[in-house]
């Protein structure tokens, strides 16, 4: 249901608001404003998602939680589909999600209603100290890899004879 006024409460509030700042300051400065918005926010989607990218190889590098870079990284991915998106309201929680402040609240405020799960690596968990048991996870075995001689004359399997 929410989804459903979302989708029809989002046109009209943009239709909305290009008459009335259309009307204030004209077609083509609204045009303008429209398509260096557009431009702005790739140029800052792009330095930003570099950013988050580089917080979420850290934290794998350092083993450690990767729940809030990669949400950063997906809300920086939805402003840039926003701004991209022609209008004035699209555009506004485009620049909001921008703001790393607004969306370390926004990742809280998500995560306060979301049961959110949690993972540890052999590695974490020695640091702080627990024990790690890995029986029932390691499979023990030997292998040979076993190549066709050189010399041997490939044919088709027996599947393909008459």
């Amino acid at each position: 249901m929410w989804l459903f006024i979302a989708f029809l409460a989002i046109p009209l509030i943009e239709i909305t608001l290009f008459i009335q700042i259309g009307g204030a300051i004209g077609l083509g400065w609204t045009l303008v404003t429209v398509v260096l918005t557009a431009i702005l926010g790739t140029i800052l989607v792009r330095t930003q998602g570099a950013l988050a990218l580089g917080q979420v190889k850290s934290s794998f590098e350092g083993m450690q939680d990767p729940t809030e870079p990669l949400a950063h990284g997906a809300m920086i991915l939805f402003s840039g589909a926003l701004l991209l998106t022609p209008g004035f309201f699209t555009d506004g929680i485009g620049f909001l999600l921008l703001v790393p402040a607004f969306r370390s609240w926004a990742f809280r405020a998500i995560r306060a209603r979301v049961n959110v799960q949690t993972f540890e690596t052999q590695h974490s968990a020695q640091r702080s100290g627990r024990t790690y048991d890995a029986r029932g996870d390691v499979i023990d075995g030997e292998y040979t890899e076993v190549r066709p001689a050189a010399n041997e004359i490939k044919r088709p399997s027996g599947w393909t004879d008459h």
